[in-house]
């Protein structure tokens, strides 16, 4: 299985650095492309690190602007993609159109090519605009996964809550996990 992930300037940066561990740990070949700015603040202000440290969690990393990449071709396959967190301007610039880097790019490439693309905003409260973004997008498929933990498995510690949502992205990838107790009911 080969899965890119894309890290963007939002809050919630431990995510897609949990995403990046559990996949390495089940041996799936991971793409990661981080954005410059803004998730380079955010991850060094929330994890006290750097890029480069969630670069190694991947098997292959690559720089923004590398549009020469082979994730801005259809002609490469991969089994998904997952923005996580992903900002308000990424999942804008991905219901626009607006491919100016490359992790717009992949996504791009991930809706033409009919392939996962599931995205994970960590934002709120929620505009107008964001909402009709994230519609229109769902309605061609991508999957929006809000990260919003939930509290029925009785989670214990922040990492129980980190390991709800990575445990939802994998569910949608299809991988198998146990980072969550299912819901069985209150019986």
């Amino acid at each position: 299985m080969r899965i890119v992930v894309g890290i963007t300037g939002a809050s919630g940066v431990i995510y897609g650095k949990r995403l990046l561990e559990v996949l390495s740990d089940k041996g799936v070949e991971t793409h990661v492309i981080v954005s410059r700015g803004a998730a380079e603040e955010i991850i060094a202000h929330e994890l006290s690190s750097k890029r480069e440290d969630i670069e190694k969690l991947a098997t292959h990393a690559y720089q923004l602007d590398d549009l020469l990449s082979p994730l801005a071709s259809g002609s490469y396959i991969t089994d998904g993609m997952v923005i996580v967190p992903c900002s308000a301007k990424t999942l804008a610039g991905i219901a626009h159109g607006y491919s100016d880097n490359l992790i717009l790019r992949a996504a791009e490439v991930a809706i033409k090519q009919g392939r996962k693309l599931i995205l994970v905003p960590r934002e709120t409260p929620l505009s107008a605009i964001f909402l009709e973004n994230m519609l229109k997008l769902a309605r061609i498929g991508v999957v929006i996964l809000p990260a919003m933990p939930a509290f029925y498995h009785n989670p214990k510690d922040i990492d129980q809550l980190i390991d709800f949502v990575v445990g939802k992205i994998l569910d949608s990838l299809g991988i198998e996990h146990n980072l969550f107790k299912r819901w069985t009911g209150y019986r």
